[in-house]
């Protein structure tokens, strides 16, 4: 008698839509045709109703998405029999960068308090990837689509770099149905004993206002992204927090406090919710890793002890310094406590198993009025958070000096 032999089917892989955060198998990834060039053949376009829900407008005029038995980087309409490269999330009819496909994809969301500086963090730590962090790194950050480029130039690089005025504030979702998120393709050159190796992740950033996390319906509709997170950042504005405004002069004592009776100030408000929507995904402590930054930091700096950590700039080593890293770590733990946020890491610690805490400045120096300060964008260590979860991701080296 035969023994019956059971054939296990491999395992699916799943790849997360950066733009509509479904998660869709790597077999059923959609193409939409390449249309019709000049006088030859192809589709002609048409209204393309799924995505025109998605991006909450009219429907765009495009050639038709299709699917295929199994994808590859190509595949040859069904209707006009041209052939097309162009991939397409089979859910919202977003077009997918042919490197998302490729490349594991890391979602990080941005998430923070009204006025804690998220869009203005996005803009400076892109540049700083783009250029002096990228250096260091030996690293290359390319956006993987037309809508980050356009988004990342208009929204973010123009008006604080260009015209150096503030960014506005992150509008909520129930206003901005539009907002996408930017995604770029992370490349480094690792170098070994023997030769060196590239890796490379798409990383997608997504920012939140704190108001789309208090309405069950939008957060249903537009944060999807944080059951898909592969890692989360808060920002926490210190210059929100009572304990904390002792240590303040001037101007930056005359911005603090425009937000204390706010309930979307509050950080613990804004990381309970969150918290919220991710027991969606797990049960018992979440072990996603969250890093906790406590922006504007530039402004408070003055008033720590001249040994403090935070009075260092970051040494550049293409690595993580794990003594430097401990260091911050611990210096903004206890200021915390001291300005009476301390149940911020309590409440961490009883609902993650892998939180760190950071001290940063986009800007380097309080604004003047709505306008970048004379000495210009200073960053202060505004890239750690990323160099923390890189080295979580295991594409950045830990060391000890």
């Amino acid at each position: 008698m035969k023994s019956a032999v059971r054939r296990m089917r491999p395992r699916q892989t799943l790849i997360t839509c950066p733009y509509c955060f479904t998660r869709v198998a790597r077999d059923r990834v959609a193409f939409r045709c390449a249309g019709r060039a000049g006088h030859g053949t192809g589709c002609d376009p048409r209204a393309d109703e799924v995505l025109g829900r998605h991006r909450g407008g009219a429907a765009p005029s495009l050639p038709p998405v299709f699917s295929v038995r199994r994808p590859g980087r190509r595949a040859r309409c069904p209707d006009c029999g041209r052939e097309t490269g162009w991939r397409a999330c089979p859910e919202c009819h977003s077009r997918l960068p042919a490197e998302y496909c490729t490349n594991p994809g890391k979602i990080v969301a941005l998430v923070g308090a009204k006025g804690s500086g998220k869009s203005t963090y996005i803009a400076v730590l892109l540049h700083e990837l783009m250029n002096r962090v990228g250096a260091e790194l030996d690293a290359s950050l390319v956006p993987c689509d037309d809508r980050t480029i356009e988004r990342y130039r208009q929204d973010f690089a123009r008006p604080l770099y260009g015209e150096r005025r503030l960014l506005s504030a992150t509008r909520p979702a129930v206003t901005d149905l539009r907002r996408d998120p930017l995604v770029y393709l992370l490349t480094r050159t690792v170098r070994g004993r023997i030769r060196s190796r590239t890796e490379s992740l798409t990383l997608v950033l997504f920012d939140t206002a704190g108001e789309d996390l208090r309405s069950r319906d939008v957060a249903e509709l537009h944060l999807r992204y944080l059951a898909a997170a592969d890692a989360v950042i808060f920002l926490v504005d210190p210059l929100e927090l009572p304990g904390a405004r002792a240590a303040l002069s001037g101007t930056a004592l005359a911005r603090s406090g425009s937000l204390e009776d706010d309930p979307d100030s509050d950080p613990v408000n804004v990381i309970g919710r969150v918290t919220e929507l991710l027991r969606r995904r797990d049960g018992g402590r979440l072990r996603i890793p969250v890093a906790v930054a406590l922006s504007k930091i530039d402004a408070l700096r003055p008033a720590l002890e001249r040994q403090s950590v935070l009075h260092r700039a970051r040494t550049p080593l293409g690595a993580l310094d794990l003594d430097d890293r401990e260091a911050v770590d611990e210096q903004v733990r206890a200021l915390m406590d001291e300005w009476q946020a301390g149940m911020v890491d309590r409440y961490l610690r009883q609902n993650y198993t892998d939180h760190a805490f950071f001290g940063l400045s986009a800007l380097g120096a309080v604004p003047e009025a709505d306008a970048v300060g004379a000495g210009g964008i200073r960053p202060y260590r505004v890239e750690d958070p990323l160099l923390w979860l890189l080295y979580r991701f295991k594409m950045l080296d830990g060391v000890r000096r």
